[in-house]
Parts: C-alpha cells; structure tokens; sequence
C-alpha cells in the first residue's frame, strides 16, 4: 500500500492514475471530502480527507502503508512545516520508502517556493527514510486552462517576454516515472530530474497550438500587474500571488532549462514532446 498526500489535485491523480497501472494499491488523502470521487476515479483504493498540518490526520493517514508519495500544495507557505510533519509521521509508523515530489533545480533562492521544497529535501537527507526526490520541470498541462481562449481568441497570455525559454515537461510522464520509483527497488538514494525533451518558448508553443488547431495563434504579454490583476479576481492568495511573481521575474531573466536524460532513463524512452502532448489533448487526452 502506498500513500499519495495531496492527492486531489491534478499531479495526484495523475500519480494515482499511473499507481494503478502498475496494480500498486494506493491511499489517497485529500484536504476536502468531496474529492475523494475523483481520487477514487483515479484509482485510490482507500481516501482520508484531512489537513496535511494535521498530526492526527497524517497518523491515520500513514498507517499500514509501505511507502508515502508526498505532494505538497502547489506554491504552500507552509511547504517546510508540512513536510516535516509528513516525515515525522512516516518514521512513527514505521514507513521504510518516502518519495518526495519537489521540482526541478530548487536551489534557486530567488523563486522562494523552490526554496522552501529544497529544505524539505534537506530534512528528508537527514530522516534515516530510504528517499527518493523527483524533480519535475514545469507541466505542458499548465497551458490547458487557456486552451478554450486560445481556440476562441487566438490568444496565449504570458507574463514574461514572448522569447523566454522554458523547460517543460508532460505530467503523464512524471506520472508514470513515479510509479516506477514506487514500483521497483533500487532508487533509495537518488534525486531524479524529469524534464521534457527541450525548452520552448511562448512563440514555440502558440506555433505549435495554432498549427494543430489550424488557425493563427500569437503571444499576449500581459505584464505582471495584468496578470496579478487577473489572479486576484480569481481568488488566489496574495502570497501564492508574490511567490508566482518571483518566478515569473526570474523566467524572464534567465529562462528555465532542464535535460531529458534522466527521465529517458526511468521511462525506458523519450520524453513525451510538446507536440505530442497537443495532439493527445485534440484527440481527447489531456
């Protein structure tokens, strides 16, 4: 039995989705009740909805599982206390495999969210847990909430300069890649990069976009205030918010690269391109 923490969201049940394929029993817990008909969707045996803050819980939580896949909200202020928790827990019940998802180079002190998982990372070192720490780049899925915008209008917003290189990585990919570490003994130990087969730029990908769809597609630069503007009327916390801006201002001065090998490794095949993923969302994926 494994236990997936932070399962409700879209990384979760894609590891969730990816466990089963591999016929790994797995638990999932959620913040919310009402996400465990997903998460059973997606092929959790067992649901335990409860804050990740909660020592109760994530006893409960831990219990009669071999190994923990631990996901933190994306963009938590309080990813560090979180995680230690979920490492307390784990050792008091006696949980031998602890799979960290952090992301790709968290050394970088000036995206404090990247940060903050490097010390979650630091404690997991020093916990005596057989660890494994995955890497993930950034999603190609992050571009599905614009798809309808971009098919209706033409329009893909960025808030950084059209030409900023990113590294971008299919999140079936990184699905499938921790099943693996799950699955198989033999990567205690490691740190895993998973970064897709090269850096794109938003005039790349609204190319791409826009020859799949078979219309023009160009770049909005929406500025950070614009899309701060945006981000706040839709709800999203001040701090997730400034923790965004960060990134976005880095993005801009130095792009975001990553390298396809190691994934290639755990996968036993290329990445998935860009290019593919589109043509998987046309034909019904996502």
């Amino acid at each position: 039995m494994i236990l997936v923490t932070g399962a409700g969201g879209k990384t979760g049940r894609a590891v969730l989705r990816a466990a089963a394929a591999r016929r790994l029993d797995a638990r999932a817990m959620v913040h919310r009740p009402e996400h465990g008909e997903a998460v059973r969707a997606a092929g959790a045996a067992d649901v335990i909805a409860g804050d990740l803050r909660d020592p109760g819980v994530l006893a409960l939580a831990v219990k009669d599982v071999d190994a923990v896949y631990h996901i933190c909200p994306n963009v938590h202020p309080d990813e560090v206390k979180i995680g230690r928790a979920a490492v307390e827990a784990a050792r008091a019940a006696g949980v031998r495999r602890f799979v960290f998802h952090s992301v790709l180079h968290p050394q970088i002190e000036a995206m404090p969210h990247h940060w903050r998982k490097l010390r979650v990372e630091e404690l997991l070192l020093a916990s005596g847990l057989e660890v494994t720490i995955l890497q993930p780049a950034s999603y190609m899925q992050n571009v599905l909430p614009q798809w309808s915008a971009i098919a209706a209008r033409g329009l893909y917003s960025v808030p950084y300069p059209s030409t900023t290189p990113l590294c971008m990585v299919d999140l079936a990919d990184v699905a499938e890649a921790a099943a693996t570490v799950l699955a198989e003994d033999g990567h205690a130990g490691a740190t895993y990069e998973l970064a897709g087969p090269e850096a794109l730029t938003p005039e790349r990908i609204a190319e791409i976009v826009g020859h799949a769809l078979n219309r023009e597609v160009e770049v909005e630069e929406v500025g950070l205030d614009g899309w701060a503007e945006r981000a706040r009327a839709s709800g999203m916390r001040d701090d997730a918010i400034d923790t965004l801006i960060a990134m976005f201002r880095y993005y801009a001065r130095y792009g975001f690269h990553g390298s396809p090998r190691v994934l290639t490794m755990l996968l036993g095949r290329p990445p998935a391109s860009f290019e593919a993923f589109v043509a998987r969302v046309l034909a019904g994926g996502g």
